[in-house]
């Protein structure tokens, strides 16, 4: 009989969490798997929330509690921040050894986690490698866990064929969808009445999310921020705040988000709302607005109209109800009209989106419990040096191995006629008559959706 496959997985924050809750559903409740889960950073902090609450809340069991986040808003308590979580994490894998190291997107306290894990020789397996935004230091992170990572599960088709250029071995890399939009799918949701009644929304106006971080690649958090603020000034909508990530510069824009509150009685700070809870709330909106990554692969699968403003996100792949507008007053604005349109929202109906049919964390699940052991995950084959052998060595070998690794991941139709946004048949169910939760989505999320038992 073989022992339950050691995963411990680690989660920082509540931005984390939201896409890492669903994989791990299914890890818990498998008795193939011994869970661990180790919780670490901003939720531990009274200032964020105390999020860990809302992890016990969805049942799960916290294994281990890291202390490293430092009461700072800097970059040097960014920094600290690694070193802190690096120290106790090194007595923590040095005692406890996983059999795989779980990692999840691009938050810098990650750097923690997966340097220790390549010291001591343990294989990571990453979630949502593969991504662009360029706007942000979290993109030189994300690449940073793909290089230590021994197994992939990505997202989207283009994030695929961009760690197969970079030399990962085809059976490492998996495009399961994005974790986070499982919830619009199986997710308990409250419904809109219960949902307005906690947040005291006014059902004859539907609010606008702003969802705005600390651009991390600035020197200043006020080049971005002073615009947006300014055209928020202007804007007449109800309007409810979610706080900002634990990043240099997040006091600055909490402040400003308070004294805007302050002198609206339709706006409103959430410093921690429940992740079934905030996709209710995007559900409700009239729109999403800022720089925040939900809005970009979050927001398509409902669909609900994005601004998305400056560069923090820039090099994701889009959607059509998404907006691109640079951090300037009146570009904002002008923004903003557009996607609280009736008109522009009307035309979204149908869309399609690349980021998945809302099942990934039962692929996660799967691929992670047929994975090889130890020693063949651990070494990894150097990368071709000539650039065009690369791209035709991956393409080949890709083809080749497919069907004997990841039989589920076999092409279909023409993959070069594949638009950004559009599904990929091989891998995602068609759900007859919506692929976006458009019509009826309440009814729809409540349900589980159903999956190809291929997939399985």
């Amino acid at each position: 009989m073989n022992l339950p496959k050691k995963v411990m997985a680690l989660t920082t924050s509540r931005a984390d969490w939201g896409h890492l809750s669903s994989p791990l559903q299914f890890l818990r409740d498998d008795p193939a798997f011994d869970l661990s889960l180790v919780v670490m950073g901003a939720h531990l902090s009274p200032e964020f929330g105390f999020t860990v609450d809302e992890i016990l809340a969805d049942g799960f069991e916290v294994s281990h509690k890291i202390e490293c986040l430092l009461s700072s808003d800097t970059a040097q308590g960014m920094s600290k921040t690694i070193g802190l979580a690096t120290l106790s994490l090194s007595d923590l894998l040095q005692d406890h050894p996983p059999d795989i190291l779980l990692l999840i997107a691009d938050r810098y306290e990650m750097l923690a986690p997966a340097s220790v894990a390549l010291a001591h020789g343990i294989p990571m397996a990453h979630i949502e490698g593969g991504e662009v935004s360029e706007g942000a230091i979290d993109h030189a992170v994300r690449q940073a866990l793909t290089a230590m990572s021994h197994v992939h599960f990505v997202p989207t088709e283009t994030a695929k064929k961009r760690l197969l250029l970079a030399g990962e071995e085809p059976w490492r890399v998996h495009r399961v969808g994005a974790p986070s939009i499982d919830h619009l799918t199986r997710g308990q949701l409250p419904d809109a009445e219960e949902l307005r009644t906690m947040l005291e929304l006014d059902s004859r106006r539907p609010p606008v999310v702003v969802a705005w971080h600390p651009t991390t690649l600035d020197a200043d958090v006020r080049i971005e921020t002073d615009p947006f603020f300014e055209a928020l000034e202007n804007v007449t909508e109800p309007i409810v705040f979610c706080f900002p990530n634990a990043d240099a510069g997040s006091r600055d824009i909490r402040e400003r988000a308070s004294r805007y509150c302050e002198k609206r009685a339709d706006a409103q700070i959430r410093v921690n709302l429940p992740h079934t809870m905030y996709w209710g709330l995007l559900l409700e909106a009239k729109a999403i607005v800022g720089n925040s990554s939900s809005g970009i692969m979050e927001a398509p699968a409902i669909p609900l109209p994005c601004l998305n403003v400056g560069r923090r996100q820039q090099g994701r792949e889009r959607s059509r109800c998404i907006i691109d507008v640079s951090a300037e007053k009146t570009e904002i604005l002008e923004g903003f009209g557009k996607v609280c349109d009736p008109h522009f929202r009307e035309k979204l109906q149908g869309m399609t989106h690349a980021y998945g049919d809302g099942h990934a964390g039962k692929r996660i699940a799967k691929i992670l419990r047929d994975l090889p052991g130890k020693e063949e995950l651990i070494l990894k084959k150097a990368l071709p040096a000539d650039m065009s052998m690369m791209t035709t060595s991956a393409s080949s070998t890709a083809e080749q191995t497919r069907q004997q690794i990841d039989p589920d991941d076999s092409p279909t139709q023409d993959e070069t006629k594949k638009d950004l946004g559009e599904k990929d048949e091989a891998n995602y169910e068609t759900h007859e008559g919506d692929d976006s939760l458009t019509s009826d989505v309440r009814t729809t999320i409540m349900k589980e959706g159903e999956i190809d038992q291929d997939d399985l």
